[in-house]
């Protein structure tokens, strides 16, 4: 019978190092004979700057899309997919649901579980929810070696009130009498002839703390893209941004200076050298990296966010040097600290482990009670102890997707 097993890791531990000690044999006495594939957002990021380096593509979608430009949905099947055809001797799996809706997920699961007859599973994780069922020997990473581990002790952690400075006066209001701040009104949206979203109607109003779900490809980005982005689909379209008919001549950066947005994608290839202290400041000008000199004002302000996250003391440390999930916490406060009106985050706890998810949980929770910002949350996972005020489903659907307001 074949042993599988599940690695819980936390973000402060060097998951590409996990990764080569099993590889080489050095951490679970494999065999250096053995065939292994990698699951991973790694190797995903791996195939994605091939792409982009070479402009072929070696993985292919169902849809014989590129990596690139195909969803988290359809990029981890087509990687699945890919490593199963290599006949591998064993195979490790990496963040699985990752950005997936529920079907998605299911879907990944009973594809692993039907490989898992035959080949050995190598799973690695932060949340101890994300562990496969058919994984029973589950350990915990210490130095280069594992011990023994159980979920429970995770479950049972009492969680801690972190942040307990208040948050710093709002910069500059942008948009006072500005209410709702988004609406959408009978908003349909086709690509190719292919419905994307048909008659979304939707308000978003000072001070409200929405998410956003539905399944993958239902057009939440769609969604996104129209209220943040450029998307040439919003104009034609009855929507308002702060008061501003879209298409009535407003600048996008108009828009997005009164957005503080976020995504775990903004982290994928990330490689500037700058200190936490300039990362959250330069959040005033919409730029990553600070190029213009802040007032004494907008550096009191960042100085104010660094005390809220107990990270002045190492404001001038390399942001790179930080855990992913302080990392997000950083670019949180960076697109909070003009407090604007209204505040995007998207997919924001992908790949977070199970203690930073609950700091990320306590900071969002923080905002909605202390600000009048408004809160947008796109995301799948419902994460313990977040409770937005409404949620807004987008059902797929073969004349695009509609939506509803449905109970939290």
């Amino acid at each position: 019978m074949i042993k599988h097993l599940a690695i819980y890791i936390t973000n402060n531990d060097d998951k590409p190092k996990l990764i080569e000690l099993i590889v080489t044999g050095n951490i679970l006495k494999l065999g250096a004979h053995l065939k292994p594939a990698i699951f991973s957002e790694l190797t995903l990021n791996a195939f994605i700057d091939e792409e982009i380096r070479h402009g072929h593509f070696n993985v292919i979608t169902e849809t014989k899309n590129s990596l690139l430009h195909s969803s988290e949905g359809e990029r981890k099947k087509a990687l699945l997919t890919h490593i199963i055809s290599q006949n591998p001797d064993y195979v490790i799996v990496d963040n699985v649901f990752g950005n997936l809706d529920c079907v998605k997920q299911a879907e990944i699961v009973h594809t692993l579980t039907q490989l898992s007859q035959k080949t050995l599973i190598i799973q690695i994780t932060n949340r101890v929810d994300d562990i496969l069922p058919f994984i029973n020997n589950t350990y915990q990473l210490q130095g280069e070696s594992l011990v023994a581990f159980h979920p429970e002790q995770v479950k049972s952690t009492k969680k801690s009130l972190s942040f307990v400075e208040a948050l710093p006066e709002p910069y500059r209001m942008v948009s006072e009498a500005i209410n709702p701040l988004i609406k959408f009104d009978k908003v349909s949206v086709a690509y190719n002839e292919r419905p994307i979203l048909n008659g979304i109607s939707w308000e978003i109003k000072q001070g409200e703390f929405w998410q956003l779900i539905g399944a993958n490809g239902s057009g939440k980005s769609t969604i996104l893209s129209m209220i943040y982005g450029e998307n040439p689909k919003a104009y034609g379209q009855d929507i308002t941004l702060f008061g501003v008919k879209k298409g009535s001549g407003e600048s996008v950066w108009d828009i997005k200076r009164k957005i503080g947005y976020f995504s775990s994608e903004m982290l994928r290839g990330f490689k500037r050298l700058d200190s936490i202290g300039n990362m959250i400041v330069s959040g005033f000008f919409d730029s990553v990296g600070l190029y213009k000199e802040p007032t004494n004002q907008q550096v009191k302000i960042a100085q104010q966010w660094l005390h809220v996250l107990h990270m002045y003391h190492i404001r001038k440390t390399n942001f790179l040097e930080l855990s992913a999930g302080h990392q997000r916490l950083v670019l949180i406060a960076r697109a909070m600290v003009k407090q604007p009106p209204l505040l995007i985050l998207d997919e924001p706890t992908n790949g977070l482990d199970d203690s930073d998810a609950r700091l990320f949980t306590e900071l969002i929770n923080k905002i909605a009670k202390e600000t009048d910002t408004a809160i947008l949350y796109v995301s799948h996972r419902k994460e313990a102890g977040l409770h937005p005020d409404y949620i807004y489903q987008l059902t797929p659907n073969k004349t695009g997707s509609t939506g509803k307001v449905v109970s939290n």
